[in-house]
């Protein structure tokens, strides 16, 4: 039987959103204490009892989420340049910034089966990732 296990990450991080309509709030330069979480699937180890260790999870998503972490978001998606899914950033909505996280993290951690962008403490998005 598989069994989902999530970690929980914050970074602070300012942004905009440049495709939003004239006049939005959202449109204008804001921050947002971000809350980013990872699920993991997989079935336990017969003898740990665990899908993944938690530390292991940290040890590997830690590098991702520092890239973000008190910068404008626009400007590291620039900053990539023509690197791969680097235009998510330029327009950086909770949707786009869940693709950017699964993109850069499916490689990292076997069995990624979720990533949640919490932009407020009111407001999400769940990207469940095909099996």
């Amino acid at each position: 039987m598989n069994v989902e296990i999530f970690r929980s990450f914050h970074f602070e991080a300012a942004h905009y959103l440049p495709h939003f309509p004239e006049g939005h709030k959202c449109r204008r330069l804001h921050g947002h204490s971000f809350r980013l979480e990872v699920g993991v699937t997989g079935k336990p180890d017969p003898y740990s009892g665990a899908v993944m260790d938690f530390g292991e999870i940290k040890k590997r998503v830690a590098p991702v989420v520092e890239m973000l972490d008190h910068f404008l978001i626009n400007d590291v998606g620039d900053r990539l340049g023509n690197a791969k899914h680097a235009q998510l950033l330029r327009n950086p909505t909770s949707e786009n910034l869940a693709l950017w996280f699964a993109h850069n993290l499916k490689t990292l951690l076997p069995g990624l089966s979720t990533v949640v962008i919490h932009e407020t403490c009111t407001s999400k998005c769940v990207l469940k990732l095909q099996p």
